[in-house]
């Protein structure tokens, strides 16, 4: 093979050793899959003479040589490797992929660079790389340091040089490499060496020599120096603004570093050119000399002023320098000297003082007086007033000081002058007008004088025009400042002490209550304590925050009503606590939906007439505990339901078994590990312990029958050998060793047990500590247990190794479904490893590894296994294919449990396609087999492929059954169980669509409960047949069950006609409002304590005084009843007008109507004010029983003379667009005062209360049904 390439001149002068001048002189071979670069596929144009050695002598044209010469992105390199430098010198399988190949291979993928190999006639190796030239570089080095021998050479070059080999960030080293293909190691800073190591090819390391030396030359023609001068003289060298040294470094080339002035350092470097230093040197030496001489004054200035001559950045000493060439010397800032030293020519000294003392009196200081709360104001709002004198004087600095009583001014001398006459012109304006007073006022008062969203302080700042100063809590201050007008300041101050005041008087009381009961007081969504609070309106009920695991309610208001308040809720609490009760009862998990009931008929029946709550686990739990939570003697009827319901569904029987209460917890065992063990021994039964501390010696077992009996045996055996001996050891052996200590059907542990008489509790798999195992029983049984266990474990702790022969025609039995059978002898056998030889090796030996006992039960088992497979037969079962899927199962369940129980193989044939009649379909989770066959439309028609039909036997109907003869048979047996079979059950045709359900849901519930098809015949067909496909006993199930549902849905019509019962009340209109009461409180109660449907005529309808009531016809009549002793009792109410003073109805009828809802409530009538526009605006209206109006008219009566006298209304006003006073009474009806400065109260209505509204004034007698909630939940606003 070989290859050309076009080299550039830099490329041949950068590789000179080994590469050749090349020209690329044509296409590439056509049987050489090679894709040409852009030279190849685009030549340049010819230049005007033709190359050296080029014949052709063909004309360039006249334009060629204008023509640029595009240089291209992709380069390619030639290089060759001599035979000896060569790494692989064994050539013989270089066309067949040798290492070198495989080299190129891996470098070309690394690098995305294109290489191609070629041998020369001297077996040297060459090497072309084509791509991009950074992919070119990198490929190029791997190739030499893989493909070629390495050599290794040091070069000495003075250690101040290394670190310009290394070059900033290491690239000049990285670049150096890249170049010469070589690695190159510098020793460390802390190594004295001066040998710098390069590896890599000859060519290379001569290469990398030569650069470094050429590096390390240029470096000798560079000098430091440093000049140590006294730091006073470097601003003479430097220069004002620095600009003398620039001009030096300008001139002479050489670098200057001089320290800043903060850096006290004499030290002056100057690096460079030699020349250049020496130059730079003299020049530095000579300003020094002439500088030494100069004279210096001292002066004293305040410290304070010492800035101003600095100036910004040093500019104020670079100014005097460069005017006086005098440099000014200043102390350091941490120093407390105040001396000020000027250095420079005497003529000079004196224009320079003048500046320096010009600077420091350039600024002045001046502090104005003002107490500290007058500041903000002084301010202003947003700034206002400062910002307009720092706007007329920008120079000047105004700062405030909290807690101090000055201001400070700072800025060129007139402009603070200005700025402190102005400022002390607002500070006397503002003590004219504005005053202050403090109040002290206990801290835990503060936050209702703020009010709920600062509503009290606000509304005292807006009315008093004052501001109000409130200490925060951390600050622990009862003090609270008030500022403004002066007598808005004194208005503001009497109120908040009247609050104060107010305050003191109210009472605090905390409630104990255990925090699990706030959340049942609260309410969903705040409900349940908005009624109390509404109860008690003044008084503040407030319940800790949940993450403070605080029990302490605190109540705070009026004493009397604080009292009232904690009265109603400690028996709300106490009634909690009655209801909180809590009983777990274990139900088998197969009865669970069974307790619920179809649609939770059942549970919610049991809920309601027990009144409790019951709660059971989710359907994906392993638990069986039903929660029941009430009042103990209702959860205890709850439960005997519930306990009930198992009973009749099963045979389940409850036995009670007598153990002294103090071997309970030696039974119950550590974690419930005993009698847990008991119960899975016994059948799953239930046993339940009396609660600890109760002393009762009763232990109730439940479950069936003979597991029962069986399970109070060894409870008893448990007890008499707790109270002969109770002795228990413990004892640790790895989890997969317990499988093999219990045994194949426990037959290991059972050994132990009947030989030493102990008990031998293995954990379960929930507990955490699997690898202990508890013995029980007599001191000497349990030591003999545990030394035989023990030698068991130290068996299986010795791992030993072993083989034997099996014929490889049966290795594919165990290794085969991903080796589930070895697994299986792992899990059984302690974890015993089981090795096959690999397939091809044609061996028949395989290798056990694991305990020695556990090894030998593996071989035995392995043995067996064989002899199975010699003894193997075929059993042929036919059963037509439309039922092959439902003998399967969902995802072949049934036929795996057939393989698992009988150790059997099965074979389903392949399906034949072709016949598609009587094929199952697939709906939902769901195989559906149809009787008569299935066209694809869901039905099932006649003249289809029935069951009744001749079977005529095919190739796809045999399943095969491979295994022992004895256990085939078996397992034939189980398979045509599983052969579905099809009912017929007459149900009439009326009921069909109630057995279906909405949308399937019946019909489909049935399907999956009995695991059977169910299809009921389409409505035309008007057919009472429906026919049930499946199982024998699932079919036998389904035709009961749904014959249950027959008699269900057959007792539902019945109990609907005798439900249609009606019968109509003929009652006056104008009562109908107070027979459906607030929000329909009253007509709800009725329809509920009845049963009944009451149905009020609509507006349109001709009759509408009568009323409709619906339902058995027993509670019909008890619901008319109830309604006409109603209507006698509206009938017999009276109406009485009292005349009450205007001013006094917004408090008889409270925040949001609540002070008269509670009158009404109290005295059982109706009151109603007047309508907007009224002649008679003081006019009430009384309505109810005689005797209760006349009660009721005397306590209105009696609030109208104490509001009158007493003169204080709570009336919040605002001004309106028409200069009124507006009073808002409610939330519906508004009455509007007017009040004159001569305190003449005149009324004027804007909007009255719609006392007709029964639904913002509730009625009287029975409308104080309770409050009823929708069926569907609290209203959501």
């Amino acid at each position: 093979m070989s290859s050309v390439a076009v080299l550039t001149p830099e490329s041949f002068a950068e590789h000179r050793s080994g590469i050749k001048d090349q020209e690329m002189t044509g296409g590439v071979p056509e049987d050489e899959a090679y894709i040409p670069t852009y030279l190849e596929a685009f030549p340049p144009l010819p230049e005007n003479k033709g190359a050296p050695g080029d014949k052709s002598g063909e004309p360039a044209g006249a334009w060629g040589s204008k023509i640029r010469p595009i240089k291209a992105s992709v380069i390619t390199q030639v290089f060759n490797v001599p035979l000896e430098e060569r790494r692989y010198k064994d050539n013989s399988q270089f066309g067949d992929g040798g290492e070198e190949a495989k080299v190129c291979l891996d470098i070309m993928q690394r690098t995305g660079a294109h290489i191609e190999l070629s041998l020369a006639k001297d077996q040297g190796l060459s090497i072309m790389v084509t791509g991009k030239l950074d992919s070119v570089m990198k490929a190029r080095k791997e190739i030499v340091s893989r493909l070629q021998t390495q050599a290794s050479a040091t070069v000495a070059v003075p250690k101040e040089h290394h670190r310009f080999v290394i070059g900033k960030n290491g690239e000049k080293l990285q670049e150096l490499e890249l170049k010469t293909a070589t690695k190159i190691a510098i020793p460390r800073p802390d190594d004295p060496s001066l040998n710098i190591r390069i590896t890599g090819t000859k060519e290379g390391i001569e290469k990398a020599r030569h650069e470094i030396l050429l590096i390390s030359a240029e470096q000798d023609k560079r000098a430091v120096e440093r000049l140590s001068l006294e730091k006073v003289f470097h601003p003479f060298i430097a220069g004002a603004y620095n600009r003398l040294v620039q001009e030096l470094c300008q001139e002479t080339g050489a670098r200057v570093s001089i320290p800043p002035p903060s850096l006290h350092k004499d030290e002056i470097v100057i690096t460079g050119e030699k020349e250049a230093v020496a130059l730079a040197i003299s020049r530095i030496r000579a300003i020094y000399d002439e500088k030494v001489k100069t004279t210096t004054i001292s002066v004293e200035v305040k410290k304070s002023q010492h800035k101003y001559i600095v100036g910004p950045k040093g500019n104020s000493l670079h100014e005097i320098m460069e005017t006086t060439g005098v440099s000014v010397e200043m102390p350091p800032l941490d120093s407390c000297s105040e001396t000020i030293i000027l250095r420079g020519e005497p003529d000079k000294l004196g224009p320079a003082l003048t500046q320096v003392y010009a600077k420091a009196k350039s600024v002045m200081v001046v502090e104005v007086t003002a107490p500290a709360w007058l500041h903000r104001f002084i301010i202003g709002k947003k700034g206002q007033n400062i910002g307009r004198i720092t706007q007329q004087l920008p120079k000047v600095h105004i700062e405030f000081t909290d807690g101090e009583e000055r201001i400070s001014l700072e800025g060129p001398t007139e402009e603070v002058e200005q700025a402190q006459v102005q400022i002390q012109d607002i500070i006397r304006d503002l003590l004219v007008r504005m005053d202050y007073t403090d109040v002290n006022i206990d801290q835990r008062f503060h936050r209702h004088l703020i009010g709920k969203n600062g509503a009290n302080i606000n509304r005292i700042k807006e009315q008093y025009k004052v501001s109000v100063w409130i200490p925060q809590e951390p600050d622990r201050s009862g003090l609270v400042r008030i500022e403004g007008d002066p007598k808005g300041v004194q208005l503001a101050r009497r109120e908040l002490m009247e609050m104060a005041q107010r305050m003191e008087n109210e009472r605090t009381k905390d409630l104990i209550v255990e925090q699990k009961f706030h959340r049942a007081i609260i309410g969903q969504k705040g409900e349940k304590i908005k009624e109390v609070r509404d109860k008690f309106p003044e008084v503040m009920i407030n319940f800790p925050d949940p993450a403070q695991k605080s029990d302490i309610v605190q109540l705070r208001g009026p004493k009397n009503e604080v009292e009232k308040c904690a009265k109603f809720l400690a028996k709300l609490i106490a009634d909690l606590m009655e209801n909180s009760f809590s009983l777990s009862i274990p139900i088998f998990k197969q009865f669970h939906k069974n307790i619920i009931g179809k649609g939770g008929a059942n549970i919610k029946k049991i809920r309601e007439e027990t009144t409790t709550k019951i709660d059971l686990p989710t359907e994906n739990s392993n638990s069986e505990m039903i929660v029941i939570t009430g009042r103990k003697n209702h959860c205890e009827a709850a439960r005997d339901r519930i306990l009930a319901i198992q009973r009749e569904l099963a045979n389940i029987k409850e036995s009670d078994v007598t153990i002294p209460a103090k071997l309970h917890n030696s039974l119950i065992g550590s974690k419930g590990c005993l009698v847990r063990a008991v119960m899975e021994d016994c059948g799953g039964v239930h046993i339940h312990f009396p609660s600890e501390g109760s002393g009762s010696d009763r232990v109730t077992v439940r479950g069936p029958a003979g597991e029962v009996e069986r399970a109070k045996r060894q409870l008893l055996q448990l007890a008499e050998e707790k109270q002969v001996n109770n002795f228990t050891a413990e004892l640790q052996a790895k989890p997969e060793y317990h499988k093999f200590l219990i045994g194949k059907g426990g037959v290991n542990v059972r050994g132990v047990r009947d030989r030493t008489g102990a008990r031998i509790i293995f954990p379960s798999p929930d507990e955490p500590e699997q690898e202990l195992i508890t013995i029980i029983g007599r001191e000497e049984a349990v030591r003999l247990a545990q030394k035989e266990l023990e030698t068991l474990v130290k068996n299986l702790d010795d791992v030993v190794e072993d083989s034997m022969v099996v014929e490889t025609r049966h290795h594919r039995y165990f290794v085969c479904r991903r080796g589930q059978v070895l697994r299986e002898l792992a899990e059984e056998y302690g974890g015993v490893a089981v090795s096959f030889p690999r397939t091809g090796t044609h061996s028949d030996r395989i290798t056990l590894k694991g305990a020695k006992d556990c090894v030998e039960a593996a071989k035995r088992r392995i043995q067996e296994i064989i002899e199975d497979l010699e003894a193997q037969v075929s059993v042929e079962v036919a059963v037509p294919q439309r039922y092959h899927r439902a003998v399967m199962g969902p995802k072949g369940v049934r036929i795996q449990q057939i393989t698992r129980d009988y150790e059997v193989q099965v074979k389903f044939p392949e399906r034949d396609d072709n016949n598609t009649a009587g094929q199952p379909r697939r709906s939902g989770n769901e195989w559906k087999y149809c009787v008569y066959g299935d066209r694809g439309g869901g039905e099932c028609e006649n003249g289809d492929a029935s069951p009744e039909a001749e079977f005529v036997l095919r190739k796809c109907d045999v399943i095969t059954i491979s295994g022992r003869t004895e256990k085939c048979e078996l397992a034939k047996i189980a398979l045509l169980a599983l052969v579905p079979v099809t009912e017929d059950v007459e149900v009439s045709f009326e009921l069909h669509r109630y057995i279906i359900g909405q949308k399937g849901s019946g019909i489909r519930k049935m399907m999956e409960e009995y695991e059977v098809n169910i299809w009921v015949p389409q409505p035309e067909q008007q057919s009472d047949v429906i026919k049930v496909t499946g199982q024998v006993a699932n079919v036998e199930r389904a035709k009961s069950g749904l014959l249950e549902r027959v008699k269900e849905l057959q007792a539902e019509q019945e109990d609907r006609a005798l439900r249609s019962f009606k019968v109509s009340i003929s009652v006056d209109p104008k009562f109908h409002p107070k027979i459906i009461g607030r929000k329909g409180a009253v007509i709800s109660q009725i329809r509920k304590d009845h049963d009944v449907n009451v149905q009020f005529p609509d507006k349109g309808d001709e009759l509408q005084d009568v009323i409709v009531i619906s339902g058995y016809e027993r509670n019909t009549e008890e619901a008319r009843s109830a309604i006409e002793q109603l209507v006698s009792t509206l009938q017999e109410m009276v109406s009485h007008d009292v005349h009450l003073d205007p001013r006094t109805h917004a408090r008889i009828i409270g925040a949001r109507g609540k002070a008269v809802r509670k009158t009404m409530e109290e005295f059982k009538v109706d009151i109603r004010f007047p309508q907007p526009g009224s002649e008679d605006p003081g006019r009430v209206t009384v309505t109810g029983l005689p005797e209760s109006v006349d009660n009721a008219v005397d306590h209105l009566l009696n609030l109208e003379e104490e509001y009158v006298s007493d003169g204080r209304e709570t009336i919040i006003s605002i001004w309106s667009k028409r200069d009124k006073l507006c009073l808002g009474l409610c939330r519906h009806a508004t009455l509007s005062l007017s009040v004159c400065c001569s305190d003449v109260v005149c009324c004027c209505v804007s909007q009255a209360p719609d006392m007709s509204n029964a639904e913002d004034f509730p009625t009287f007698g029975a409308g104080l049904a309770p409050k009823q909630t929708s069926a569907w939940g609290p209203k959501k606003f």
